[in-house]
């Protein structure tokens, strides 16, 4: 290897015993391996990764300034039986001939290399090739390698030392492990050593503290903290070392430290200090410039940081941040981040060295996103500068106002507007505002924000055709939310004809829009009792691609759907479609919306039904956190409804008769919800012995309503009318669409009249026929609120066989004391697969979810998800729950 000089310095003196090469005396401290504080958190996976790597000869340390580097590699220096030689490199080090006295004298330090033919350079420039040739030799000789560990590599700058480093490692061969401790990148051929399987690298990642770690680290502070603070501790410091003992030094002086971690300013803390002394005053002018203009950022591309500093030059300034460690994180593809407390604390720089410029570079910033299509973004930015007409706008130009809309929580769009004044904008900003306000249920106030913004719009020209359709988006919902079809119709014609004028990238982008415009026009066709069309458009909804997008729209659907089983007099398909609903709503994390509302709604009107009553009441207790106000009709009924029947079922007519009126509060009435009032108010009048009143109330009902009209023959029946009874049976338009809740009911009120009417054989048949479609639902109520003429037919031997195991002749009727809950089983939602049931045979036998995996030859997850879905069938949450109601339904 040639020697290396900086210039044509004739020959040196011979340097003086004991001094480097510019006579100055050696720092025996440099070559100290440096103590542990007693707070020091010995880190076993690190220092197990450092024993492995003693098997290639290069380990690399490379991290942040206060990463933990140095005192995990002193710690693990310290315990090793081979001999290491410590070097503390500093800016002196720069010339070869200096650095190079010094890792010789290191070595002699460490006992590791003897005074001999190697000696010492002897001009700070330039080092002799002969003696790292020799030094090479004595090394690759040795017995035992020698470690030698370089601290704060990052200090050497000299290219040609780096060439000399190479050099010796490669001709030590075994006798050397090299440790390097650095901030920055080497000079090193690192892409050499890595693919010949000879470099060991330890990088910030690696060297981050874990929640558990870090509470170790705050237990030595004095602070016994849960591991969730230490979690969010750690995410907010990323795991850095310095900022963990930091943040510990200053919450151990405060009266409460939990809170004083999770709330710290870090601007007025001592990480403040470090990082502005350690990172941002070493920096030029341009850099630390840059640094606090892109601090308002989330994330960053050279681009966007040019776009806010008015320079060109961001690209090289942030490839140079990132490879020397300096708080700038690489994303990949050209994006950064800065690191959370850094940020924090540029903020607050920035705000203090610039003030009154944050604003405009948040407008800046949203401008480059909205150029460069980053919705979130550039809303987010733009509500940052208080520009709401930008920030709305660009959220409608998208044709992304749904999202405003469909309750995801990772989607904080809708919360990106919260701070939002009112006032006046342009119709983009008033669209925006309507859509909150009618996703909060507040009518008035979303109405009159939609018309301003459709006046604003009104003789549009063809680029305003995504704010159109947003206003017949919002037009839907508002027609939903006041049950008015007319102009849910108007709303939804309009918006298909302004969708051929909407690019049709925008469409196939936002699937919630077309998803909740049929979710709102479906549930207003149910309102006005339009079954079957509300079927159409609801099922198109519940058979969306899935995705976080369409969740709510799916969920809300398929809980409406779920309601008009229901009222059809499908119980089974009913609790079905709840049940899957609600799941599904749980599982994508959505809050209790009118439709998962809806779900549990219909679940405890199933739960009546089926006499569940303790089940039903739980359910309706659920729902009681729905919104209040002015809101969507439907759910409004359904929890009306349900909870009347089953007050009527407890015998508190009243109540009932009360509870039921919050049907029909609106402003256009349902004919469904109008007929289920009427029968309640009915049910109660006869049951306070007010038959005329009774019969009085049911005036209203009619064979459009196939539920409604049995239960008002029955209540007819009961109040002394049997031929208004029959009427009214023969009156119902089946159309082939009601199930086992109407025809059973149908069929025991024409037993009664049989039967009343001296004809037994008929009434023995019709009741053997409702107790066979009944047997399948698990459909109790009909028989229990039949009365006592039902029991002596009961009785007989065949209809006894029918009802044995989940109605018995001795089942209460009107009078007589009900029977424990417990006793009544309740119907499986939808039947085990095998495997369901292999799993839950085993849970049966006390077996751990590791034990069944075993049994099964299943892995631990497969048996987790198989213990989920059968939880979700059997509708329960705990192990023992699910072994019990198995063994109600005889699945055991």
């Amino acid at each position: 290897m040639a020697e290396t000089s900086s210039g044509g310095e004739g020959p040196r003196a011979p340097v003086a015993p004991g001094t480097d090469p510019l006579g100055d005396p050696f720092l025996r401290s440099r070559f100290a391996i440096p103590a542990r504080p007693a707070t020091f958190v010995r880190r076993q996976r690190l220092v197990e990764h450092l024993d492995q790597a003693l098997r290639t000869p290069l380990t690399l340390l490379n991290g942040s300034a206060g990463a933990g580097k140095t005192l995990l590699a002193a710690d693990w220096a310290a315990g090793l039986r081979l001999p290491v030689a410590w070097l503390s490199v500093e800016e002196g080090d720069r010339h070869p001939g200096v650095f190079w006295a010094y890792v010789v004298q290191a070595l002699h330090a460490a006992g590791a290399l003897e005074s001999g033919p190697a000696g010492f350079p002897a001009d700070p420039p330039r080092v002799d090739s002969r003696l790292l040739a020799t030094l090479a030799a004595e090394l690759n000789d040795r017995d035992r390698p020698v470690v030698v560990v370089l601290d704060d590599y990052d200090r050497v700058s000299a290219p040609e030392i780096a060439e000399q480093l190479e050099f010796v490692l490669h001709h030590a061969g075994r006798g050397l492990h090299l440790v390097l401790v650095t901030r920055t990148e080497p000079l090193l051929p690192l892409h050499r050593y890595r693919a010949a399987g000879e470099l060991t690298e330890i990088r910030a990642a690696e060297l981050a503290f874990t929640p558990e770690e870090a509470v170790t680290l705050l237990e030595l502070h004095g602070l016994s903290l849960p591991v969730s603070a230490a979690r969010a501790l750690v995410d907010r410091t990323r795991g850095w070392a310095v900022g963990l003992r930091l943040s510990a030094l200053a919450a151990r002086e405060n009266a409460d430290p939990e809170l004083y971690l999770k709330e710290f300013e870090a601007e007025r803390s001592t990480i403040a200090d470090f990082l502005l002394a350690e990172v941002l005053k070493g920096q030029t002018e341009e850099t630390q410039d840059l640094l606090l203009r892109v601090s308002v950022l989330e994330r960053f591309c050279p681009e966007l940081a040019n776009a806010l500093t008015g320079r060109t030059d961001a690209e090289p300034l942030l490839v140079g941040l990132h490879r020397a460690n300096a708080f700038v994180e690489h994303l990949g593809r050209s994006w950064y981040r800065l690191h959370p407390l850094f940020g924090e604390i540029l903020r607050a720089h920035l705000r203090m060295r610039l003030p009154g410029l944050e604003p405009e570079l948040h407008r800046r910033a949203a401008r480059w996103l909205r150029s460069a299509g980053f919705l979130p973004e550039t809303v987010a930015h733009g509500a940052a500068a208080g520009d709401w007409d930008a920030a709305a706008g660009a959220l409608v130009d998208d044709l992304a106002i749904g999202r405003l809309l469909t309750g995801v929580p990772s989607d904080d769009m809708a919360q990106l507007f919260s701070t939002m004044a009112s006032g006046a904008g342009g119709p983009e900003t008033e669209l925006v505002r309507a859509a909150r306000e009618l996703a909060r249920y507040d009518l008035d106030h979303g109405l009159a924000s939609l018309r301003h913004a459709e006046e604003q719009l009104a003789g549009h020209a063809p680029d305003r055709a995504a704010a159109q359709l947003s206003c017949a988006l919002l037009e839907t919902l508002a027609a939903r939310l006041t049950g008015c079809l007319s102009r849910a119709e108007r709303a939804a014609e309009a918006a298909d004809a302004l969708r051929r004028e909407v690019p049709r990238h925008l469409l196939d982008k936002h699937p919630e829009l077309p998803a909740l415009l049929l979710t709102h026009l479906g549930s207003v066709r149910l309102w006005a009792g339009r079954f079957e069309e509300a079927r159409a458009a609801l099922t198109a909804v519940a058979g969306a691609p899935e995705g976080a997008a369409t969740a709510m729209p799916r969920e809300e659907s398929r809980s409406h759907l779920a309601l008009l089983d229901y009222l059809n007099g499908w119980l089974g398909r009913a609790e079905r479609r709840a049940l899957a609903a609600v799941s599904e709503a749980e599982q994508d994390g959505l809050s209790q919306s009118s439709g998962s509302g809806i779900g549990r709604l219909v679940l405890a009107a199933v739960a009546v039904d089926r006499h569940e009553l303790d089940r039903a009441q739980a359910l309706l207790d659920e729902t009681a956190e729905l919104p209040a106000g002015t809101r969507d009709p439907v759910p409004r009924a359904g929890r009306a409804l349900a909870t009347a029947r089953l007050l009527l079922v407890k015998g508190r007519a009243r109540a009932a008769v009360e509870a039921s009126d919050a049907a029909v509060s609106g402003a256009v009435s349902s004919p469904w919800a109008a007929g289920h009032e009427a029968v309640v108010t009915s049910a109660a009048h006869l049951a306070e012995g007010r038959p005329d009143e009774a019969a009085e109330a049911l005036r209203s009902v009619s064979g459009d309503q196939p539920a409604c009209a049995v239960e008002a023959a029955a209540i007819q029946l009961a109040a002394g009318r049997p031929e208004e009874a029959i009427d009214l049976l023969d009156s119902i338009h089946t159309q082939g669409g009601t199930g086992p809740a109407v025809t059973v009911r149908a069929a025991l009120v024409r037993a009664q009249a049989a039967e009343e009417a001296g004809d037994s054989a008929t009434a023995h048949r019709l009741v053997a026929r409702a107790l066979l479609d009944a047997r399948r639902e698990r459909l109790r109520r009909p028989f229990l609120d039949a009365g006592a003429w039902i029991r002596p037919l009961l009785a007989t031997a065949a209809l006894h066989e029918l009802a044995a195991g989940w109605l018995t002749p001795g089942s209460p009727v009107h009078g007589e004391r009900p029977r424990p809950e417990s006793s009544l089983s309740p119907l499986v939602a939808v039947e085990l697969s095998g495997r369901e049931r292999d799993v839950l045979e085993r849970l049966a036998r006390m077996m751990s979810t590791e034990e069944i995996a075993a049994d099964l030859y299943l892995s631990v997850n497969t048996v987790k998800t198989h213990l989920k879905s059968v939880y979700r069938k059997l509708a329960v949450n705990r192990r023992g729950d699910a072994v019990r109601r198995a063994r109600d339904l005889r699945l055991l």
